[in-house]
């Protein structure tokens, strides 16, 4: 058999890598040349760059249900594992390795509140283990998180209403929640996301009979603890608003907008304040409830529709309206606007 170079040490038939991630790793050795092609090509494979893992918790029903998405190929969703129980409206948050899920109701308690989050090592399709509790019972509460840190930003509780407390954990390890501080304005079903430095949290349901929806946009530093700072405005009052970013830039998209369901896009530059901008439109606004999650590149918009529930995704760095990703299978709909984590974010 012919070999590639001189002195038997190249594979006579190498596999060329299929990807940048150490998952696709292909054998063989290669000249300098060869893998200066690969790299430009961003498709050398480096030890430590995982392959983008998206986890759903639940859906629009009242399930235990964890779904797998890989976020590099359209449409392919499998079954990640169960949660400990039933629950819908709970919320998540992600570490490179970890997936929290917390609060949220349940029919497994009574159809009560529930403040047990449960946690699943992304890389390993399984089901969830205790975690801890949460500092109070909530449902439809923000989640972020940096490589370290998770947050819960929010959330309503049956009793009073939207509440302001924000409470934190160490994702690596378990245990209990602690306290960080307040937001500016108590708001549920408002859509959060992360750089590794700041949290922050969009729009969402206020307190009031009339459940206003306050423009505002609130951040955090997330190696402190303290209470939010104002950032600036957003271009519409959204609740149920999906959230991705990557290290810089943070969108949201969809939710819904004085009652009626929205398909706009807007974004904001992390590091400094300021009004959120337009970013283009989401391919329908078919149904309000809109889940977001990211790849350090790529942002992700689930929602509902009459074909299924249909992922969408932008370019974080460009502007323009979304394309479609496919339809997630196991998914019958978004329980929250908070309910998907990924081991690729912006916060890492």
């Amino acid at each position: 058999m012919t070999k590639r170079y001189l002195g038997n040490i190249i594979t006579d038939n190498p596999t060329p890598p299929a990807g940048p991630y150490e998952s696709d790793a292909a054998s063989g050795v290669w000249s300098l040349a060869e893998a200066f092609a690969y790299t430009k090509a961003g498709l050398w494979p480096t030890a430590g760059s995982v392959a983008p893992i998206g986890v759903f918790f639940g859906n629009s029903s009242d399930t235990n249900i964890i779904t797998r998405v890989d976020m590099t190929t359209s449409g392919t969703s499998s079954d990640f594992g169960d949660q400990g129980f039933n629950r819908y409206t709970q919320s998540a948050c992600s570490s490179a390795t970890r997936g929290l899920c917390f609060g949220g109701y349940s029919s497994t308690y009574g159809y009560q509140t529930v403040n047990i989050v449960e946690y699943v090592t992304i890389a390993s399709a399984s089901n969830a283990t205790d975690f801890g509790d949460l500092t109070q019972a909530t449902f439809d509460a923000g989640g972020a998180a940096s490589s370290t840190r998770g947050l819960r930003l929010g959330g309503g509780n049956p009793s009073v209403g939207p509440v302001n407390i924000i409470g934190y954990c160490t994702i690596a390890s378990t245990g209990n929640f602690s306290d960080f501080g307040d937001l500016q304005v108590a708001v549920y079903q408002n859509g959060c996301c992360a750089s590794p430095t700041r949290a922050l949290s969009f729009s969402g349901v206020a307190p009031g009979a009339a459940q206003s929806l306050p423009l505002n946009i609130q951040y955090v530093t997330i190696a402190s603890t303290g209470n939010a700072a104002n950032f600036g405005n957003a271009t519409q009052n959204i609740r149920t608003g999906g959230a991705a970013s990557s290290s810089t830039r943070a969108v949201i998209g969809g939710g819904t907008n004085s009652g009626s369901a929205s398909n706009s896009i807007e974004y904001v530059t992390i590091a400094s304040t300021g009004n959120g901008t337009d970013f283009g439109d989401l391919i329908d606004s078919t149904n309000a409830g809109c889940s977001g999650a990211s790849t350090s590149i790529k942002g992700f918009f689930v929602r509902y529709s009459t074909s299924g529930c249909k992922m969408q995704t932008v370019t974080i760095a460009s502007t323009g309206n979304a394309e479609d990703f496919g339809n997630i299978s196991q998914m019958a709909g978004v329980s929250s606007c908070n309910t998907t984590v990924s081991n690729s974010h912006g916060g890492l």
